[in-house]
């Protein structure tokens, strides 16, 4: 129980100390360059999918 507590009064003093403009910027940056990273992968799955069915052999 005591270091439930310890635990969340971290986490509230964590909270305090940043400004919430700041935590929510930093949430979006890693956010965006994940989902460019997610798109990026995806695409080029795609075009060797692609690469693979229609780039038949002459």
């Amino acid at each position: 129980m005591q270091k439930n507590i310890t635990r969340l009064l971290m986490v509230f003093v964590i909270l305090f100390s940043f400004t919430s403009c700041e935590v929510i910027g930093d949430i979006f940056k890693a956010g965006m360059g994940f989902g460019i990273f997610i798109v990026i992968f995806i695409v080029a799955i795609i075009i060797f999918i692609f690469a693979k069915l229609f780039g038949g052999k002459k």
